[in-house]
C-alpha cells in the first residue's frame, strides 16, 4: 500500500509499505477514505517531538471503511467509522473513568520506561506519532490496523459525508474538551490563543457552552476572519499588546477563562520566545511556551487556564508566581475522544455544529508532501488539509 512516512526534520515521503494485517482478535483493518494533517503532525515535521524512527507512518486523524476484523472486534465489514487518535483498552482504571487518553494498557511495555522517565507515568498510545506514545502506524495511508477496535471507532450513519465527521477523530473533540476544561459559565468572557483548527473549534465550542464573549488571538488574517465568522472578537498579536487589549476589553479584570490552543511551537516577539526557539532549533528539549505564559498573565484572578495545545518537554521562565498569586486553576491533557463522540456526532447530524468550513484544501495522498509544506509554511491560506487516499482530485 501507499503511505506517508517520516524520514527526519521536514522530510516526509509517500512510500510503498507492507499492508497491515490482523495481529490481535480485537483488531480491525480500515480502508482509509479520508485523513487530515493536524497541527500536532507539524511538531513531528519540525523534529521537536523525540522518539520518531525513519519510515514511521504518520497520521492520527482518519476514517474509512472496515475491510477486515478480528474475532473479538465489534465492527462489521463494510461499516464506515471514524477512529479516535487515542488508542484505549476500555477496561483499565482510567478507561472505566472515561479518561481514555490516560489508558494504562495500550503503550507497549518496552516503550514505557522512556515515558515514565519523562512524565512520571506511562502514557496512552496514539496513532502515527512518536514511539513515546506507542509507535503505532498512522492513518495517512491507504489502510491501517486499528487495535482495540471494539473500544475506539464510532460507526457513521448514512447521510453524513466524510467531511462532516472526519474531525471527530481529534480536533473537534479536542476543541470541545478545551472549552469544557475552561469551566465556562453562562456569560463568561473567554480568550483563545491560536486560530488553527483546534482553536477555531474551541471558539465554536465555547460559544455553544454559553460564553457571552469569545476573543480569538492569532496573526493570520484568514484564520482571524474565520474566528470572526464564528462569532468571536479578534486580536492580531502582531498589531496589539494582548495583555493591554484583553484587560481593556474585560473592564480591567481579564478573561474569566483562557484556552491555549497553540502549544509547544508558539511564536511572538518577546525575548522569551526568541530564546525558546533557539533552544528548540539546537535540540535542547525546551518547548516554546509564549502563548501559555501570556495566557496565564492575562487571565483574571481566580480564573481558569485550559491547555489543549500539545507540549512535550520542559518550560523556561514559567510564570508560576502569577499562577499561584492569582489563584488560577489549570486543566490540560490529551483528549478523551471516546467520551465525546456520541454527543458530537448527534450535534453534527442535527446541524448544531458545522465542520466543513474548516477545510481549505483536499488532496490525494500522493500530494501529501505538498500538503505538509503548505500547512507548515502558508498557514494563512492552508487552514486545514484533508487527504483522500485512492482518489484523484483536481
Amino acid at each position: 500500500m501507499r503511505a506517508l512516512t517520516w524520514h527526519g526534520k521536514h522530510d516526509v515521503r509517500v512510500d510503498t509499505v507492507p499492508d497491515p494485517e490482523i495481529v490481535n482478535p480485537r483488531d480491525a483493518i480500515i480502508e482509509v477514505t479520508s485523513t487530515a494533517i493536524c497541527g500536532s503532525d507539524l511538531h513531528l515535521y519540525d523534529g521537536v517531538i523525540p522518539g520518531m524512527l525513519s519510515g514511521d507512518i504518520l497520521g492520527h486523524e482518519f476514517m474509512g471503511r472496515v475491510v477486515d476484523v478480528g474475532s473479538k472486534s465489534t465492527l462489521k465489514k463494510g461499516q464506515r467509522v471514524v477512529v479516535p487518535f487515542t488508542i484505549s483498552c476500555g477496561s483499565c482504571f482510567f478507561c472505566k473513568n472515561t479518561q481514555f487518553s490516560a489508558c494504562d494498557n495500550t503503550n507497549p511495555v518496552e516503550k514505557q520506561d522512556i515515558t515514565e522517565a519523562l512524565y512520571g507515568h506511562s502514557v496512552s498510545s496514539l496513532f502515527g506519532y512518536s514511539h513515546l506514545t506507542g509507535g503505532y502506524p498512522g492513518g495517512q495511508a491507504e489502510y491501517v490496523r486499528v487495535p482495540f477496535s471494539d473500544v475506539g471507532p464510532i460507526v457513521i450513519p448514512d447521510g453524513l459525508e466524510d467531511d462532516d465527521v472526519l474531525f471527530l477523530s481529534d480536533i473537534l473533540p479536542t476543541g470541545w474538551q478545551g472549552a469544557e476544561n475552561a469551566d465556562i459559565k453562562e456569560g463568561d468572557t473567554v480568550a483563545v490563543w491560536g486560530c488553527g483548527p483546534v482553536g477555531l473549534f474551541a471558539v465554536q465550542s465555547a460559544l455553544a457552552m454559553g460564553a457571552a464573549r469569545v476573543i480569538a488571538i492569532d496573526e493570520y488574517p484568514n484564520r482571524l476572519a474565520l474566528a470572526k465568522k464564528l462569532g468571536a472578537e479578534v486580536i492580531d498579536f502582531k498589531q496589539t499588546n494582548v495583555l493591554e487589549a484583553l484587560t481593556e476589553m474585560s473592564g480591567g479584570f481579564g478573561p474569566d477563562a483562557v484556552i491555549d490552543a497553540v502549544g509547544m511551537e508558539s511564536h511572538g516577539f518577546a525575548p522569551d520566545t526568541v530564546m525558546d526557539n533557539i533552544k528548540q532549533n539546537v535540540g535542547m528539549g525546551a518547548d516554546s511556551a509564549h502563548a501559555l505564559r501570556e495566557a496565564i498573565m492575562c487571565v483574571r484572578k481566580g480564573g481558569t487556564v485550559s491547555i489543549p495545545g500539545v507540549y512535550g518537554g520542559m518550560l523556561d521562565k514559567f510564570p508560576l508566581g502569577a499562577l499561584m498569586e492569582k489563584g488560577v486553576q489549570v486543566r490540560s491533557g490529551q483528549t478523551h475522544v471516546q467520551r465525546y463522540l456520541p454527543d458530537l456526532l448527534r450535534r453534527i447530524g442535527e446541524g448544531e455544529l458545522d465542520t466543513q468550513y474548516m477545510i481549505s484544501h483536499r488532496l490525494p495522498l500522493e500530494q501529501a508532501v505538498e500538503g505538509y509544506k503548505n500547512f507548515r509554511w502558508n498557514q494563512n491560506d492552508w487552514t486545514k488539509v484533508v487527504l483522500k487516499p485512492g482518489t484523484q482530485l483536481n
